[in-house]
């Protein structure tokens, strides 16, 4: 039972923790527009749309489709997490007053490049096996001398 708690707990601080960097939009309903409409993230963050009791119904709805809050409501809490490859600008409405200009965008911006370094290993060089070569034709070489001399010792004796 302690280790079920102890999990569930550790699975929500998570939870929150990923959630620390989400930018929120609300709605200003006195003017309606979404508050803030315009926000800047970058790839990997997420927006989170959310508004309660409100007086009218509304949702959020990307003109290109990428997102979508469902259909009109009073209380909304959507998320929307911008994954790598949704760089751009993305526009939303709130479809029920598009027209009176309850629009907004999301700049979303390309996540930054990790560089990976590359381990280099050292190679023996390509040169190696023809130095050993040429060292072994020099030791024969120096060896057929030897011997050579050595026989014309052994018949001047």
């Amino acid at each position: 039972m302690l280790l079920l708690v102890t999990a569930l707990l550790a699975f929500s601080s998570q939870t929150v923790a990923a959630e620390d960097s989400d930018v929120i939009v609300t709605v200003d309903s006195t003017s309606l527009r979404f508050s803030p409409s315009e926000i800047t993230i970058t790839e990997g963050q997420a927006v989170r749309f959310m508004w309660a009791g409100q007086a009218l119904a509304h949702n959020a709805v990307a003109d290109d489709g990428l997102f979508d809050s469902g259909e009109p409501e009073r209380d909304v809490d959507y998320r929307f997490v911008f994954e790598n490859g949704t760089a751009g600008t993305h526009t939303f409405v709130c479809e029920p007053h598009a027209s009176v200009g309850m629009v907004g965008t999301v700049t979303v911006e390309a996540a930054p490049v990790e560089e990976v370094e590359e381990e280099t290993e050292e190679v023996a060089s390509e040169d190696t096996p023809a130095v050993s070569l040429v060292s072994s034709l020099l030791v024969t070489a120096f060896a057929a001398v030897f011997v050579v001399r050595y026989a014309d010792d052994e018949q001047v004796e």
